[in-house]
């Protein structure tokens, strides 16, 4: 059963900006990256569900999570039908992300108050899913439905969408400008943030110190934004 409220999860991840998204088969592995970037200060994170028996992964990081980093809000992304949806919010997932708007799996989620953030890649996606009760919609593939200028060009005329884009956003100050100025609710962000790099070399005292500077990043240009809607109202 998820033990955070679907307001705490929609503040959480509009305060912290973004969040971390991963998957590893091995549970000892997932423990040392999400602790890692619970350190670096993330309160907020999504495991991918990918691969054989990766219900029994979560479970255990659920499990562990509960015991030794207080506060995280565990979500599982990647998930594409109701059964499997189910499946997960009876392990505990907080928020559900999907690739894809699926009707069957915002009844589910709604009917236990959990947060579901469907995959869209239209005006007329998003709208619907609006109507569905999604809260946060996952722009996916971001990059390839128009990157920035698509989430800019939305909330034009539907300013109330909150817009999570999710692929092709990387840990730079340029990158994630662009998506902010252009109206991002938050950012997903997986492989550009938890490289292979940093698992292979068992560095994940680098993974902690670069999640840190990437929620002051984020700070640092939100405060920009601000300031400069203020300078120009």
């Amino acid at each position: 059963m998820a033990q955070f409220s679907k307001l705490r999860v929609t503040t959480e991840m509009q305060s912290t900006g973004f969040i971390p998204l991963y998957y590893n088969a091995d549970i000892e592995i997932i423990k040392k990256v999400v602790s890692a970037c619970y350190k670096g200060g993330i309160r907020i994170f999504e495991f991918t569900n990918r691969g054989d028996f990766a219900h029994e992964v979560f479970a255990e990081l659920v499990k562990y999570a509960n015991q030794h980093l207080p506060g995280l809000i565990l979500g599982v992304g990647s998930v594409v039908d109701p059964g499997t949806t189910a499946l997960y919010l009876q392990l505990g997932a907080n928020f559900i992300v999907s690739p894809i708007l699926n009707e069957e799996m915002a009844k589910i989620c709604n009917r236990r108050k959990v947060l579901w953030s469907p995959g869209c890649g239209s005006v007329s996606e998003i709208s619907k899913a609006e109507e569905l009760g999604a809260e946060i919609i996952k722009i996916f593939p971001a990059t390839q439905v128009g990157g920035p200028q698509f989430i800019a060009a939305v909330r034009g005329p539907m300013p109330w969408s909150n817009l999570m884009p999710s692929s092709g956003v990387e840990p730079s100050e340029e990158n994630l400008s662009s998506w902010f100025k252009a109206g991002a609710f938050c950012v997903g962000m997986g492989s550009k943030l938890i490289t292979k790099e940093i698992i292979l070399a068992n560095d994940y005292k680098k993974l902690e110190d670069k999640v840190r500077l990437i929620i002051a990043l984020i700070q640092t240009i939100k405060g920009k934004i601000k300031n400069e809607h203020s300078t120009n109202s």
